[in-house]
């Protein structure tokens, strides 16, 4: 089997004591060449897996300043091809792992085949898919493998215990626990019911979980690495890059990593 270059960025972390921090950022915002140094900022300041969503016109889980933003890729010329393009332009210079966040219409559109091949081609690691669920995912699991893509489910704290086993045999990489109910955004209080819901993915089974929506401090990074593998970061490094550019985008990513280290 294809070894994950996610989950072993992940278990470097977590073998050196603390956990991973993976970090957000849409492809083409606030343009192609600015998205992908940002996200080469984000790395060199300390974050660990890459996450880049493409752009989309219906952002079912996205909140208003990822959705303000995508909105701005498109109205700007964004085309799915570009996601590879900027993939590319980033495994160039820094040997994090990329990982694509996508709704699945855009990939079904494309060809799934042909998305796995290109995306491979380009050195990224794999997919992230928030409405796609492992039931209905063959075309998806089969080309993934095929290519040695990892593919990252989500689980929620609504999901069944059988839901929660299908996301962790299905996933490679990480499962991805949503960490309170609803679109994405930071808020002041990471959601209680995120402990719990990794506590039962550990459960079922899964070796790496991480935890995303919501955070936005390096306090809050502590507390979820207290017991998870990883934590992601997207709105607030998105509105950094919104409103302060890349300077300012590189560093909050800074400030997030220090949570990374956890104190004896």
């Amino acid at each position: 089997m294809t070894t994950s270059t996610v989950a072993s960025a992940i278990r470097t972390r977590v073998d050196a004591g603390s956990g991973a921090l993976i970090g957000y950022l849409p492809v083409g915002f606030p343009s192609l060449g600015a998205s992908v140094d940002a996200a080469v900022a984000l790395v060199e300041n300390g974050v660990d897996v890459l996450e880049m969503g493409l752009p989309y016109s219906d952002p079912v889980m996205d909140g208003p300043v990822i959705q303000a933003a995508t909105q701005r890729a498109l109205a700007d010329g964004f085309r799915l091809r570009d996601g590879f393009t900027a993939v590319k332009a980033i495994t160039e210079q820094v040997s994090a792992p990329v990982l694509i966040m996508t709704y699945w219409n855009p990939v079904v559109q494309y060809g799934v085949d042909r998305f796995a091949d290109d995306l491979a081609a380009a050195g990224g690691a794999g997919l992230i898919t928030p409405d796609l669920i492992p039931d209905e995912a063959a075309p998806w699991l089969s080309a993934s493998e095929r290519v040695g893509l990892d593919r990252v489910f989500l689980a929620a704290p609504s999901s069944t215990d059988a839901r929660l086993h299908q996301a962790v045999e299905a996933s490679r990489g990480f499962v991805y626990a949503v960490s309170t109910m609803g679109i994405t955004g930071a808020r002041s209080d990471v959601d209680a019911a995120a402990r719990t819901l990794v506590a039962r993915l550990r459960d079922a089974g899964a070796t790496s979980t991480c935890v995303g929506i919501g955070i936005s401090t390096a306090a809050q990074v502590r507390e979820v690495l207290e017991y998870a593998d990883g934590a992601i970061v997207g709105s607030a490094l998105v509105k950094a890059l919104a409103e302060g550019g890349i300077e300012a985008v590189g560093a909050l990513a800074a400030e997030l990593s220090s949570g990374t280290r956890i104190p004896a």
